[in-house]
């Protein structure tokens, strides 16, 4: 059989993604026939060599995969264990008896709640975040304040949060006004760390509240908080042809704007 990048054979194996693998790998917590594998250009044959992972032999995957949405409550760490003793994603697989070895796809944090996808396919995953399909994620934002529309347009063509980081256009909408709150549905197909927060503290509007309503075509709909499902066959195949199409996100009636070619001096 021909050699595979070994982050790659384990993140179809289900340990983790491909990132999350090559977390591993960099931990010391691989082996490949007795040696630590710490090297991300590492390449095993996975019929033969003797792959471990916390001293435990990675087998070939049986079962079909694992295809879950889960409803995170806040106060919750996206992740399988906390050293601090925090409530995980881990506790509510437990409680519906989830016994796969499954890890969640992407993040939320911890004082966001709403739709979050779990998996042992980590081949799908990476295809879920990686931001080259532009998969669109939908979020209900409660922000302090009322942004003005000059704000939201702002927003919507890309800001500056921070050194060397800039974000993609976006489309926001005003869902409902308070008296000193606003209420906004937000559509991103990137996940830079706190990206909300971090976009609407440059227009001075801290964000109070946020809760993931969709990823892709696959809607929270009304899920309990703490409820875990599996994926219908309806939506894995919706996933896949937002994956297949992989259109850039652009604001409804609004393009973002670009610069004007520089004129060229005509030759003969």
């Amino acid at each position: 059989m021909a050699l595979e990048r070994l982050q790659k054979v384990l993140a179809r194996a289900g340990v983790a993604s491909r990132r999350g693998a090559e977390e591993l790998m960099r931990a010391g917590r691989v082996t490949v026939n007795g040696r630590v594998a710490d090297r991300p250009g590492i390449k095993v044959d996975p019929e033969r060599d003797h792959i471990k992972v916390d001293g435990k032999l990675l087998r070939r995957p049986t079962a079909r995969p694992v295809y879950l949405a889960v409803h995170k409550p806040r106060a919750m760490i996206t992740s399988l264990a906390d050293p601090e003793g925090r409530p995980t994603v881990a506790d509510l697989l437990r409680a519906a008896r989830i016994r796969r070895r499954v890890f969640p796809v992407g993040r939320l944090d911890w004082d966001a709640e709403g739709l979050l996808l779990v998996t042992d396919d980590g081949a799908w995953a990476d295809r879920i975040q990686h931001p080259r399909h532009h998969l669109v994620k939908t979020y209900s934002v409660k922000v302090h304040g009322r942004p003005t529309a000059a704000a939201l347009d702002r927003l919507r063509r890309g800001v500056s949060i921070g050194p060397g980081e800039r974000t993609a256009p976006c489309r926001i909408r005003v869902e409902r006004t308070l008296e000193a709150s606003t209420w906004l549905t937000v559509e991103l197909h990137e996940g830079r760390q706190n990206q909300l927060k971090r976009m609407f503290a440059r227009i001075g509007c801290p964000v109070r509240r946020i809760r993931r309503t969709a990823v892709g075509p696959v809607r929270l709909g009304r899920m309990r908080i703490g409820e875990v499902r599996p994926l219908t066959p309806r939506e894995l195949a919706a996933l896949e042809r937002a994956l297949d199409a992989g259109t850039p996100v652009r604001q409804k009636g609004r393009a973002p704007r670009r610069r004007a070619p520089k004129s060229r001096a005509k030759t003969t």
